[in-house]
């Protein structure tokens, strides 16, 4: 069963948390943390992306922005308008984005658990990205981002959640970008730590890499026969979570844009709609069924069913499979979407019009807008033991970052 855990949150006072608080990591890069930075010395992105405090062309992966990171990590901590919780807790966080509302309890979860496959994965990690965010965590003796996990809905759960925001929120704001947070402090965490002893599995949403950096960074710091598992273990055997019941969950489209066709986009469209059959120029780019694809190629928009897979798994079924199945690998010889110079993914967040453009203006042959991923489908595949393929699903909304920090410098 899963562990949610309490711990000794780091966080910003009430008076600045709209201040400190960032967008995370890695939905910008390096130039657009430098600029959303500017004129806030107390952001937290100065901890996230520390390399926006080294000169500009710095590589991310250089020591010296690790060596920030730590520095930064440490300043948050000791900051005046920060506090340590006295007592571990857990929190209720809600966000709220174009009036859909997404309410999950923020805590630990164990390092053992994700070990022993009691949190499932759906996605392949990359070493190098592991690297990076295991460095981060190691040298910042700190998890400062949760990673989002999702689980099957549960009565008691949900009913200990309700409970808590019946009370006063520790914050209240709404961000740059319109989506509004408010965080509730549990007072008696028992309810809710004893609730999910009921609930058998945890699920990977967003942040496989900095979950499997958890891992990595508690194996580095373990020192003879530690009871994992313990309640009283180490605070690095735990990393802080988001855990959102399936049916607040939302996901995006990941839509993917192709550069370069082995023939003209008439021809190639021509050669889909021989296969396939292609419902030409339609109105609506965006897909209304699952099973169906639109298409911007040759100055226009498209409508195509993809055909159904012979394969038995859920993964076959999935519109991303199909795609890659019928379309990428036999017709564009992209066989390995992950690591193919030839595609790109784009966020769904983005819409329709990023596809477009990108095809318009040249850096793009084709564009492909997606129906978005159930997360029933990505449930069902992790269950089975599966991998999604590569950008299979976007969650919106992104959770804030710098609101809650796990600092485990003491068990070191």
């Amino acid at each position: 069963m899963a562990t949610l855990h309490p711990f000794r949150a780091v966080r910003p006072d009430s008076a600045h948390v709209e201040e400190i608080a960032s967008v995370p990591y890695d939905v910008i890069n390096t130039e657009e943390a430098r600029e959303l930075a500017e004129g806030k010395p107390k952001s937290f992105l100065h901890v996230i992306r520390p390399e926006i405090d080294l000169e500009k062309g710095i590589d991310e992966h250089d020591d010296a922005v690790y060596a920030q990171g730590a520095e930064n990590l440490r300043a948050f901590v000791e900051d005046e308008d920060t506090v340590r919780e006295e007592s571990p807790s857990v929190y209720v966080y809600r966000l709220i984005m174009d009036g859909r509302e997404q309410t999950g309890i923020f805590g630990c979860v164990s390092v053992a658990d994700y070990d022993d496959e009691v949190i499932l994965k759906h996605e392949k990690t990359r070493p190098v990205k592991e690297d990076d965010r295991t460095r981060h965590i190691v040298e910042q003796k700190a998890h400062a981002e949760p990673v989002m996990l999702t689980f099957r809905d549960d009565d008691a759960v949900e009913s200990q959640m309700r409970s808590a925001m019946e009370n006063d929120p520790l914050y209240d704001f709404e961000a740059e970008d319109g989506v509004r947070h408010t965080i509730w402090r549990v007072a008696e965490p028992e309810g809710l730590v004893d609730a999910f002893d009921s609930v058998p599995n945890l699920y990977v949403a967003d942040g496989h890499h900095r979950c499997k950096a958890a891992s990595r960074a508690a194996e580095h710091y373990r020192d003879g026969d530690t009871a994992l598992d313990a309640p009283d273990a180490p605070e690095y055997e735990f990393f802080p979570a988001v855990l959102f019941p399936m049916g607040m969950m939302h996901i995006m489209a990941y839509n993917r844009v192709v550069f370069d066709l082995p023939v003209s986009p008439a021809e190639f469209l021509d050669q889909l709609d021989d296969k396939y059959g292609v419902e030409r120029n339609v109105d609506n780019p965006v897909p209304q069924d699952k099973g169906t694809v639109c298409l911007y190629l040759d100055g226009a928009w498209h409508r195509m069913a993809l055909p159904e897979s012979e394969g038995d798994r859920s993964v076959d079924q999935l519109d991303v499979a199909r795609l890659s199945e019928f379309v990428l690998e036999p017709m564009l010889d992209i066989t390995d979407p992950r690591r193919d110079a030839n595609i790109d993914f784009v966020g769904g967040i983005r819409g329709t019009d990023e596809l477009e453009d990108r095809v318009e203006n040249g850096r793009a042959s084709l564009a492909v807008s997606m129906y978005p991923t159930a997360i029933e489908e990505l449930l069902d595949v992790s269950d089975e033991g599966d991998l999604m393929p590569p950008k299979s699903t976007w969650f919106e909304p992104k959770l804030r970052s710098g609101l809650l920090v796990h600092d485990f410098a003491d068990d070191v």
